[in-house]
């Protein structure tokens, strides 16, 4: 994207403009910023500190091999689902008090799971985990662009965000090795429940309470539809990945969602206060923005997910050396989040966002040449780390790229759309695909056309997104 910086010719010379004035945060405004990149780092953090534990954790409990992929799934299950609902309940009855009470649940979430004593009760722990992530994430993202003004204030919020949630997710691999093979499985969840204990008390003397000037009424049918229809997707796609799409079941659940999703589209049509602006979804950087989310997310999180299986089970690498490899993908992710702005402020969010795409695409291709023999972990983990540099960019980006430009009052609903597009991502990549891997002859050969899949994808989301952002842009 071209930023068009010329002038129209006046007959006199214009005096030099100022510099640009990037006022610096205060000391109260860090303390802000630190609560909710600390909220968003746990969220983050919950998603991965476990992906390293689920063989001993399946064994633990009981789970079978293809049913570890709900440990995951139960979490993003109503943390995708509730997600605008709950975007949308924080913008008009308060942002703040959403936020804390999200903080509690999850906290008290954690430490069912921390002492859950079969799969029932861990995966019900997860799922009220995920509830508490669904009042989290978008109120805490309102809470920061409603906090810092569009600008360099919150072009640096946002990076720092981004930042804190890769790094998240990335330590959470490296403690959950050191943890299940130290302390066991559930001293992952444990951390958890510690980790909320130190932000709640933090929370309420320091963030201020924030909602819509006006009190417009809660869309009722709107909320129940799309509520409906995510869960029922989610579900069709997460059961299919165990079963098969030949369940009454995964086909009831399937037929219901398209339905839901489609009776939501047309009571937003006619809401007067509708849950979501259709307007708003008919944005170019909005539609084409979230599409990049969506498969850098899905993508992403697939690759983590089949790679943690390659690890331990073809190469033979332990909970902790699993960890290690996804630790220089953090140390990655770090060097990343310190210049993707800079890169975002150079070329644009667009170009950010396709080349960030593109560059995934390609090391996840370059990631097939893995095999049986030792040097495939430094393939894997110097492809993995590279490859996270370029999904920080496109996370960053993204995000810039959709909530560019919205007003205070629709904050809600923006970053409840990027982080509803972010936990679907996380959701429904290892169910579609991760099946693939574990359900095939060998996990090698799985593992490979996992990687050939997802390659294939982001290349084809990067084109798509240029394209379609080609008349718009967003600038940084």
């Amino acid at each position: 994207m071209a930023i068009d910086t010329t002038t129209a010719p006046s007959p006199q010379a214009a005096p030099p403009a100022p510099a640009p004035h990037h006022p610096k945060l205060s000391a109260r405004d860090k303390l802000v910023l630190f609560v909710l990149c600390a909220a968003q780092f746990m969220v983050a953090l919950d998603f991965s500190v476990l992906n390293v534990a689920l063989p001993v954790l399946g064994a633990d409990l009981g789970m079978s091999h293809s049913a570890l992929q709900w440990a995951v799934t139960a979490f993003a299950l109503p943390s995708g689902g509730f997600l605008l609902l709950f975007g949308r309940t924080g913008d008009l009855f308060g942002r703040r008090k959403l936020f804390l009470a999200g903080l509690a649940l999850f906290g008290l979430a954690s430490l069912l799971a921390t002492f859950a004593w079969d799969p029932a009760s861990f995966l019900t722990a997860r799922a009220l985990q995920g509830v508490g992530a669904a009042a989290i994430v978008p109120t805490g993202m309102s809470l920061l662009t409603t906090t810092f003004p569009e600008g360099p204030q919150r072009d640096r919020a946002l990076g720092i965000s981004g930042t804190l949630l890769s790094l998240g997710f990335t330590v959470g691999m490296v403690l959950g090795g050191v943890l299940t093979d130290t302390l066991g499985w559930r001293s992952t969840m444990g951390l958890l429940t510690l980790f909320a204990l130190i932000v709640l008390p933090l929370a309420p003397g320091l963030l201020p309470e924030s909602r819509t000037p006006d009190r417009p009424r809660l869309d009722i049918p709107g909320a129940v539809t799309v509520t409906g229809g995510l869960l029922s997707l989610i579900y069709a796609l997460s059961t299919a990945a165990e079963r098969g799409f030949g369940g009454t079941d995964v086909l009831v659940a399937l037929v219901a969602g398209v339905a839901l999703l489609g009776a939501f589209g047309y009571v937003e049509s006619r809401a007067a206060s509708p849950l979501v602006s259709l307007p708003m979804l008919r944005r170019r950087t909005v539609a084409w923005g979230n599409l990049g989310g969506l498969v850098t997310f899905s993508m992403m999180s697939t690759v983590v997910f089949v790679l943690t299986l390659y690890l331990q089970e073809v190469l033979r690498l332990s909970a902790f050396e699993t960890g290690l490899v996804f630790g220089v993908q953090g140390v990655a992710s770090v060097v990343a989040g310190v210049y993707a702005p800079k890169v975002i402020g150079r070329f644009g969010a667009r170009r950010t966002l396709v080349g960030s795409l593109a560059g995934q695409g390609v090391l996840g291709a370059a990631l097939l040449g893995i095999g049986e023999s030792g040097w495939s972990v430094w393939l894997a983990t110097a492809a993995v780390s590279l490859a996270s540099m370029c999904h920080l960019g496109a996370i960053i980006s993204y995000g810039l790229t959709v909530t560019s430009g919205v007003p205070d009052e629709e904050q809600g609903l923006a970053t409840g759309l990027v982080t509803s597009t972010q936990q679907v991502g996380i959701t429904i990549g290892i169910p579609l695909l991760g099946v693939l891997a574990t359900t095939a002859p060998d996990l090698l050969t799985g593992t490979r056309t996992v990687l050939a899949i997802d390659a294939a994808v982001v290349l084809a989301a990067a084109a798509a997104v240029a394209v379609g952002l080609r008349r718009g842009g967003v600038r940084a």
